[in-house]
């Protein structure tokens, strides 16, 4: 078993076999420390080990994963690794902010109205898109292709109804190609579509404004601030309103993204195997390309596609869901407060050099007076940090303080799972959950909430914000509390 070295109440150093670099920084309570199994904390090893790479971060929400663990950064100035960005390329979070008070959707009969209005705009489950539902925002071939290279350019904004000012309240409201460009993704999406890499081109594009399924969620909320000076002035500047209506949203890129990755994978496998070039731990899921070489421009573009469809996705989901409020409640106005992804490798700073930061199931999170926000509406107080736990315990809007610079200027994605898919449908009770969502007065679209993804599934999401606050990474600004969930119980993209 990997030993965990303390050096406070939730931080800790796993060492490298020999002492063969720097370790590999942990970030969790006793409690937390005591839930990683050995495979994730394998996991971890092996991909601080991996070429290339010179630091990883465990986080709390940290589990077994794809090569490395879901809820990890690792970083590399040299190499891209396809593994720890994982197959739902730029899985997100964004949240919606409502003037609607919460008195307004006491009323079941309100709450009910506005889930089969959502649900006729935004479907969800694996394969569905937008010509599935009633009231679909028709995307085409050629505006999908527009999305996917361009992102959420005012163009694409504009032909999908989406307001143009939220896309300064995105993380990356676009990405180009490796070298910089939008016409590098042109040229890759047309190999693509000449090649046949994506098969159904139409049939993806058309999944724009929808869930998919698994994990991912739209979920209203009441938003609740927190009484402290400082979180009221971020909240203020993150337009938080206190016992108003929200909507929190975690989706990726869809069928497109993963087949994308998935391409990628194999690609990758294919040189090692030509090249004899042995897989890190002999793990092929850690597969990985040297900057530079056309291997890694191709995937540096793949994900690029994926992460512009994922950021369109959301933004007008987001836009659907305000029009599904509008339809119940007249009169609604709705503001983006941020969207920002846990799956993804953006090439940043840290510790002076330039390096791509690998987040897999882990979250961007810099404070205020830091250079990369500066001209942002957040450059003085840091950036929303949207952290989702369960209905059942909440979800919260966090921000960055300086000690996150220790992890990479990350923290976790969620509360992360404590339990497997097929070991949480023989362990929990279907009754117990459901009755549980009706004591807490929480609706849903499913006649039975999702076994698979019951809160009891996941870490104690009050454990994993205690590790996040007390390791001096980020702080709660605002608390929010489920009152609906949209769900599906298909298996996750990713």
């Amino acid at each position: 078993m990997k030993t965990i070295h303390k050096t406070g109440e939730a931080t800790g150093f796993i060492p490298l076999p020999n002492n063969a670099g720097k370790p590999i920084t942990v970030i969790g309570t006793g409690a937390i420390c005591d839930g990683f199994d050995e495979t994730c904390l394998q996991q971890a090893v092996n991909s601080r080990m991996a070429p290339g790479v010179t630091d990883v971060v465990l986080n709390p929400d940290g589990h077994a994963g794809y090569g490395a663990p879901i809820g990890c950064v690792m970083v590399s100035p040299t190499h891209i690794y396809p593994g720890p960005v994982g197959v739902d390329i730029k899985c997100s979070m964004s949240l919606l902010q409502m003037d609607i008070p919460e008195h307004a959707i006491v009323d079941k009969r309100t709450r009910r109205a506005l889930i089969e209005a959502i649900v006729a705009r935004t479907p969800t489950g694996a394969g569905r898109g937008q010509r599935s539902v009633k009231k679909s925002r028709h995307v085409d071939s050629v505006l999908g292709a527009k999305a996917v290279t361009e992102g959420a350019s005012p163009e694409v904004c504009e032909a999908l109804g989406i307001p143009s000012d939220w896309a300064s309240r995105c993380e990356d409201s676009f990405h180009t190609g490796n070298d910089g460009s939008h016409d590098a993704l042109r040229t890759r999406l047309d190999f693509i579509l000449e090649t046949k890499r994506v098969k159904n081109f139409a049939e993806k594009i058309a999944q724009l404004g929808s869930y998919g399924g698994g994990n991912h969620f739209g979920e209203c909320e009441i938003t609740r601030l927190i009484n402290d000076p400082g979180a009221r002035r971020s909240a203020d500047v993150f337009g938080l309103r206190d016992g108003h209506v929200s909507f929190l949203s975690h989706c990726g890129s869809r069928g497109f993204g993963n087949i994308l990755a998935m391409a990628q994978f194999k690609d990758l496998e294919k040189k090692f195997e030509a090249w004899s070039t042995p897989y890190p731990a002999g793990d092929k899921k850690l597969v990985y390309a040297p900057l530079g070489t056309p291997e890694a421009n191709a995937y540096l573009d793949d994900m690029a596609l994926g992460s512009n469809f994922a950021t369109v996705n959301h933004l007008l989901i987001n836009a659907l869901v305000l029009e599904a409020f509008q339809e119940v409640l007249p009169g609604t106005k709705g503001n983006l407060v941020y969207f920002i992804s846990h799956n993804i490798a953006r090439e940043e700073i840290v510790e002076g050099h330039k390096a791509w930061v690998h987040r897999k199931g882990a979250t961007r999170a810099v404070p205020g007076g830091h250079f990369s926000l500066t001209g942002t509406p957040f450059a003085e107080t840091g950036h929303p940090i949207l952290l989702p736990g369960n209905p059942r315990d909440g979800s919260v809007v966090m921000v960055a303080q300086a000690g996150a610079e220790k992890t990479a200027w990350s923290v976790n994605h969620g509360a992360g799972r404590q339990m497997g898919r097929k070991q949480a449908a023989r362990t929990l009770d279907q009754k117990t959950v459901d009755a549980e969502f009706d004591t807490s007065d929480i609706l849903t679209n499913c006649r039975s909430y999702p076994i698979d993804e019951a809160p009891d599934a996941y870490k104690n999401f009050p454990e994993v914000l205690r590790s996040v606050e007390a390791a001096g990474l980020a702080t709660t600004v605002a608390r929010l509390q489920a009152r609906f969930v949209i769900k599906d119980s298909a298996e996750a993209d990713d």
